[in-house]
């Protein structure tokens, strides 16, 4: 049976994301896994905000995380596919690349959020990341355009 990692941010694309995910996984007859990456908040100086709290933090998006992929991957189950949901802490380029690995995805469906040039060059972006590392294809969901006015 085939694989198809979705790693999803719970931001608005990730809708998208997963019902293209979905798609593919009942052409191909395929297994998904979705997928996040809580990432712990960093502190860039000793100047920076004093976050004494900063193990809550993560284990408090750790639990709300958990709860919504669960329920994302019983709405899959629902409807007829096969769907299980995995969570981890840190980077998440490394670890959706990682993970690909480690269950032999067949694809790897996640979305990108439309950033300029600059803000990837800058601040990173995980998609660009994934689709250079990826051991496996990867379709990138693109971000939901508004609708347009008519004139």
């Amino acid at each position: 049976m085939k694989t198809i990692l979705t790693p999803i941010d719970f931001s608005a694309i990730s809708k998208a994301v997963v019902k293209s995910a979905a798609e593919l996984a009942r052409s191909l007859n395929a297994r998904l896994i979705l997928m996040h990456v809580v990432q712990p908040p960093v502190i860039t100086s000793e100047y920076g905000a004093v976050m004494a709290n900063i193990q809550e933090i993560v284990a408090l998006s750790e639990k709300t995380a958990a709860r919504h992929l669960e329920l994302m991957a019983h709405k899959l189950q629902a409807a007829g596919l096969e769907a299980t949901s995995l969570l981890l802490t840190g980077s998440a380029t490394l670890h959706i690349v990682d993970q690909a690995r480690k269950v032999g995805a067949d694809y790897i469906v996640l979305g990108s959020h439309g950033h300029s040039a600059l803000y990837d060059l800058l601040a990173g972006s995980t998609a660009s990341g994934v689709l250079k590392k990826s051991p496996c294809p990867v379709v990138v969901v693109p971000p939901v355009a508004g609708k347009k006015k008519r004139r």
